[in-house]
């Protein structure tokens, strides 16, 4: 019974680990992995992402170190800031394609930001600086792009010349949108198609580890750049930033030594405070309590109004309404009976007209035939009649 019982075991632990093992050969392989070209060019984004922050901070730097001027100063901050910000949202997406085409259009927009848009006059005299950098970015990302694209290299460039054209960016705070839906109309793809898979588990995880890194490196950075540029606009030196945190961590260190050769002393005066600040904390207690009950007589007082206000409005409402009712009454019954008086009167100018119609035509002829008859007959009454003449008339 025993080896029979350990047999039996043994045979359920196999088929339970060959029913793991079958399950997670399932779900591996209904995981599609990125195709080869988007992995490189997710690889040749992240790779890009450094000489990216190196060169604009290094350009950056060299114009803060050779100007005194306080507005110059503030715009080195804030290139840093938004491009880098603006860096990480564009080659951080979901989509290696998405990423790439993103990129190129942010790098496009900068150099032409500083060259011949609204940014050509940010640095000045050392405005040549940020120039230079920006086209450097923005060929050394085109070269790399070229030997990605392949065929849809000019396809693509042509795009990102009309969509920089008229998406040009506006001011330093470097407002901008994703470029990626545009393309995709671009190039007449479907929303549906243009992502068809994330990549594997471990390419995702490889991808959070990138985007984890990356935002550990560059948050310091930037929440310092960011505290540099309040206090350059607030007139706050950093020497006497220094000089206060250094007042305030040996005033500190004092009271912790006082605590610690005094404990007794400290007690003591803690026990004293709590019995000064009892009696005010119990008044205080009191005088909200109060407050809190006050206030909710008068909240009942404003419903109450509330209330009454909204009755008499619905009682307003309802009295309007019966007179516009009646209103509209009367006027519907004086509109009815001023149309049918309207109508009588033309129906009586219709009939004479008609009567007067059949009159003249058919009355006036036969009356003046029959007048006319009457006179012929009257003229051959009156007319003579003559009698033939006798012989001896004739002979006479």
């Amino acid at each position: 019974m025993k080896a029979m019982f350990r047999f039996c075991v043994v045979a359920v632990a196999a088929v339970l680990l060959n029913a793991c093992s079958l399950l997670e050969v399932k779900l591996e392989s209904g995981i599609e992995p990125l195709p080869k070209d988007q992995l490189n060019m997710r690889v040749f984004s992240r790779d890009f992402s450094t000489v990216f922050y190196s060169q604009v901070e290094s350009a950056a730097d060299l114009i803060e170190r050779n100007t005194d001027s306080i507005p110059v100063q503030s715009n080195t901050l804030m290139w840093k800031i938004n491009a880098e910000q603006n860096l990480q949202h564009t080659i951080f997406q979901a989509s290696p394609t998405a990423a790439m085409v993103d990129t190129w259009v942010f790098t496009e927009q900068m150099a032409q930001f500083f060259d011949t848009g609204a940014g050509k006059n940010l640095f000045a005299e050392q405005q040549s600086a940020a120039v230079e950098t920006s086209k450097n970015l923005r060929d050394q990302f085109e070269r790399t792009v070229q030997k990605l694209g392949g065929t849809n290299f000019k396809k693509n460039k042509e795009f990102v010349k009309q969509y920089v054209a008229s998406h040009p960016i506006k001011d330093m705070a470097f407002a901008r949108e994703s470029a990626f839906t545009d393309w995709l109309e671009f190039h007449q793809i479907s929303e549906f198609d243009a992502v068809t898979t994330f990549g594997t588990v471990p390419e995702v995880m490889s991808d959070i580890s990138d985007r984890m890194a990356m935002i550990a490196e560059q948050m310091p950075k930037i929440l310092g750049w960011k505290a540099e540029l309040y206090a350059l606009h607030s007139n706050i030196n950093a020497d006497e930033i220094q000089r206060t945190l250094t007042s305030i961590s040996d005033t500190s260190a004092k009271f912790q030594q006082l605590m610690a050769q005094s404990p007794e002393m400290m007690q003591s005066l803690a026990v004293d405070m709590r019995k000064e600040l009892t009696p005010l904390l119990a008044q205080l207690s009191a005088d909200t309590d109060d407050k809190l009950k006050q206030l909710s007589v008068e909240r009942q007082a404003l419903e109450l109004m509330v209330k009454n206000e909204r009755q008499a409005l619905e009682a307003m409402v309802a009295r309007e309404r019966a007179a516009a009712a009646v209103d509209l009454e009367q006027i519907s019954q004086n509109a009815v009976e001023v149309v049918f008086q309207e109508i009588t009167k033309t129906l009586k100018s219709l009939i004479l007209y008609f009567v007067l119609f059949l009159v003249v035509v058919f009355f006036a002829p036969l009356g003046l035939g029959v007048w006319l008859g009457k006179r012929m007959q009257v003229k051959k009454l009156s007319k003579p009649v003559l009698k033939p003449a006798t012989k001896a008339e004739s002979a006479k």
